[in-house]
């Protein structure tokens, strides 16, 4: 890792902080023998955090680029910021600061980045105790939002193209291409982020993976999952926590009315609707808090769609 303006054979490593003291030293520890012999540039971007985040990075890692952007932002302006500030560079590495690659993870990546058509590529991911993070994602629908309201999405998972995720472990085992994939690892290539843009911060956190990645899609680039390439995962408490779990919901309604007409994407609140209204009579808050934000005007604003007058 050197200073000054990143050279075209850099990959820029692209770390969002939020009060993440406690996560990104392990992050920066990793980063050396998951990025190999490959030659790399970090940039933090810190959405105002108030434990030391920064601080962290500035002891552990001084050759670090340093953005603080002033205000938590959300993600993608995160990860906007850290790019404005050094560039691309030959590829984009955005890593969560609860993320830690295994040896080797950066290289396997390239390799699949120079597969033909590639535009993104993923790792292997693990939890904290070893397990497999089912990671790769089909395009959300109304008939797999049913699924999941019906049986759940571990469940859906198994019914093959009908479930979102993709849960067969077996599938892990080999390369693959997935519409989208989870976003706390990826290696996005200079020509896919040229063709796509900026991240979309109007998704502040959750889905704005989704959203690039189909973008991406959409301008010819897949998203290639490579086993070779493995990554820890801590995870977070979107499951646990009302407040990000009800984000979580209200985006993949504003996620799936950007792509969908005025038709399509009523029905798909009110298969959201009643999946979060069926686990609340059960007690569930962070379904009762998702319902709210169901029924609150600037979700129902949001899912409008910009194309035709939100």
């Amino acid at each position: 890792m050197t200073a000054g303006d990143p050279i075209d054979d850099e990959v820029v490593v692209v770390v969002v902080t939020y009060n993440s003291a406690s996560l990104v030293a392990d992050l920066l520890a990793s980063l050396p023998t998951g990025m190999g012999d490959v030659p790399w540039r970090l940039a933090v971007a810190d959405n105002d955090s108030h434990d030391g985040s920064l601080e962290v990075v500035r002891e552990l890692a001084p050759a670090a680029v340093l953005v603080p952007v002033g205000r938590n932002a959300g993600y993608a302006a995160g990860i906007n910021a850290a790019v404005a500030a050094t560039g691309v560079g030959r590829a984009v590495l955005v890593l969560n600061p609860d993320v830690r690659l295994m040896p080797g993870c950066v290289p396997a990546l390239l390799e699949a980045l120079a597969l033909p058509g590639t535009g993104v590529a993923v790792p292997r991911l693990l939890d904290g105790q070893g397990g497999l993070v089912p990671s790769m994602r089909r395009e959300p629908t109304i008939a797999r939002a049913l699924t999941d309201a019906l049986l759940g999405a571990t469940r859906a998972g198994g019914l093959g193209a009908l479930g979102e995720v993709v849960t067969d472990p077996s599938a892990y085992d080999r390369p693959a291409t997935t519409e989208w994939a989870e976003g706390s690892t990826q290696l996005i290539s200079a020509e896919c982020w040229a063709a796509c843009g900026e991240w979309d911060e109007g998704f502040f956190l959750y889905s704005e993976e989704t959203d690039y990645h189909l973008r991406a899609r959409d301008r010819g680039y897949l998203t290639r999952y490579v086993p070779s390439a493995t990554a820890v995962h801590l995870g977070g408490d979107s499951t646990t926590s009302p407040r990000l779990w009800s984000m979580l919901v209200a985006n993949r309604l504003r996620l799936f009315a950007r792509r969908n007409g005025p038709v399509r994407t009523a029905a798909y609140w009110l298969v959201l609707l009643a999946r979060e209204t069926s686990r609340g009579v059960l007690g569930k808050q962070t379904s009762r808090a998702a319902v709210r934000a169901l029924l609150s005007p600037p979700t129902l604003r949001a899912a409008r769609g910009p194309e035709w007058g939100a």
